[in-house]
C-alpha cells in the first residue's frame, strides 16, 4: 500500500509580509502624489473665479467708468465664497485700479501656492510657489 502526500498549496507568512511591505511602500508613494493632484484641481476652482470677477469688474467699469467698488465684491454680483467653500475672494479697488485675491480656506490652506491675486493689468502673482495659474 502506497501513501501519496498531497503538497499543500498556499503562501507562507514570509511571502505575505513582503507583499504587505510592497503595498505599503507604493501606498506611502502614491498618496502624497494624490493629494497634491486634488489640491491642483482645487486650486483651478480659485483661478477661474478670479477670471470671473475680472470679467465682471471690467463690465463694471465698462458702465460706470470707475474701478470703485471699494471692498464689496456684491456690487459686480459675487459671494465672497467659492463653490465648495475652498477659497475665499477678497478685492481693494479704487477708481483706476483693482486687485483681486483669493485667499485658500480649509484643508486647502496646506497648498503650496497660497494666496492668488491678480490686477487691473493682468498681473498674476501668488505667495506660494511658481506656475500656480496653470
Amino acid at each position: 500500500m502506497t501513501i501519496r502526500l498531497s503538497k499543500e498549496r498556499g503562501f507562507t507568512l514570509i511571502e505575505l509580509m513582503i507583499t504587505v511591505a510592497i503595498v505599503a511602500i507604493l501606498a506611502a508613494i502614491a498618496y502624497p502624489s494624490y493629494t497634491n493632484y486634488v489640491k491642483r484641481g482645487y486650486r483651478s476652482e480659485g483661478t477661474a473665479l478670479l477670471s470671473e470677477a475680472t470679467a465682471r469688474i471690467e463690465r463694471y467699469y465698462a458702465q460706470n467708468n470707475s474701478y470703485d467698488i471699494g471692498t464689496d465684491i456684491s456690487k459686480i454680483g459675487l459671494t465672497a465664497a467659492s463653490a465648495t467653500g475652498k477659497y475665499s475672494l477678497s478685492v481693494a479697488s479704487t477708481p483706476t485700479s483693482y486687485t483681486f485675491s483669493v485667499a485658500p480656506q480649509g484643508t486647502q490652506k496646506t497648498d503650496s501656492c497660497g494666496t492668488l491675486t491678480i490686477n487691473q493689468a493682468g498681473t498674476k502673482t501668488s505667495t506660494g510657489g511658481t506656475d500656480c495659474f496653470k
